[in-house]
């Protein structure tokens, strides 16, 4: 396979997956369970945290190393930016936290379901960053070990997305009372992904010197939204050992996925 498949497949499964997860709003009847929700959810964040530290904080930190003892400034300050930035557009964009019931960002007289749309085109905003960004590094490396590590990467968020589909889905069925709007909804909501994926790339493929901080940012933004998120959303509290689980599995397959193609 060459690098430029490669890239588009790895652009393509992110949103694939995201539109396939939306699509199991018709296979339910209500809504999806607590307990399920829990694990679905643990196992988003577990994958999100084992990607930004396999795929992008533990590459941010080897291409600064020739820094010597300022090597920790790009990766440090770059993963708090990320965080920054989520925070910024949590205070900025208008939506609604499904799991916490509350809104955040400026006042508006926009509908519940537009809300929850918003809330989840923030979350998939970093995804598609860390994507675009990793093979990025890899268009500059240009070498085939870097596109395969980059793949895993996009193959780890597409695992993630399909059942983070589901889950925020179906929460928009029940606010539309439509299925067809919330597959509509989730759809469009994952296309954020390609789009923030493909400005990712090239910031990254010609910006070469500023790859450890586009790295270490990506994975500052993608932590914020497993805790600002992800955790809270699961309700993990009132299901401790299954949201634990989820975590950890979660987890163990992106950490096999960088192992076994990085």
């Amino acid at each position: 396979m060459n690098h430029t498949a490669m890239i588009i497949i790895g652009f393509s499964i992110i949103f694939v997956a995201n539109t396939l997860g939306s699509g199991l709003v018709y296979l339910f009847k209500g809504e999806i369970s607590q307990k399920l929700n829990t694990i679905l959810l643990g196992f988003a964040a577990g994958v999100m945290i084992a990607a930004s530290i396999w795929s992008l904080l533990i590459p941010a930190i080897d291409q600064s190393s020739g820094m010597g003892k300022f090597s920790v400034v790009p990766v440090a300050i770059g993963f708090l930016l990320g965080g920054g930035f989520l925070l910024l557009l949590d205070k900025i964009i208008p939506h609604f936290h499904s799991g916490l019931n509350e809104e955040e960002g400026i006042k508006n007289s926009l509908g519940k379901s537009t809300k929850l749309f918003l809330a989840v085109m923030i979350h998939n905003i970093p995804e598609g960053l860390a994507v675009g960004f990793a093979f990025g590094a890899a268009s500059a490396a240009g070498t085939d070990a870097a596109y395969i590590s980059a793949l895993g990467l996009a193959i780890g968020i597409a695992i993630q997305n399909f059942p983070e589909g589901a889950a925020v889905s179906l929460p928009i069925k029940n606010a539309t009372s439509s299925r067809s709007k919330a597959f509509l909804y989730g759809t469009a909501s994952g296309a954020v992904e390609p789009i923030a994926a493909i400005a990712g790339y090239f910031l990254t493929a010609f910006l070469t010197l500023a790859q450890p901080w586009f790295l270490s940012f990506a994975a500052g933004a993608m932590i914020f939204v497993v805790a600002e998120d992800l955790i809270p959303d699961s309700k993990i509290m009132d299901y401790p050992h299954l949201g634990a689980m989820g975590v950890m599995s979660g987890f163990v397959i992106m950490m096999i996925l960088e192992i076994v193609l990085g």
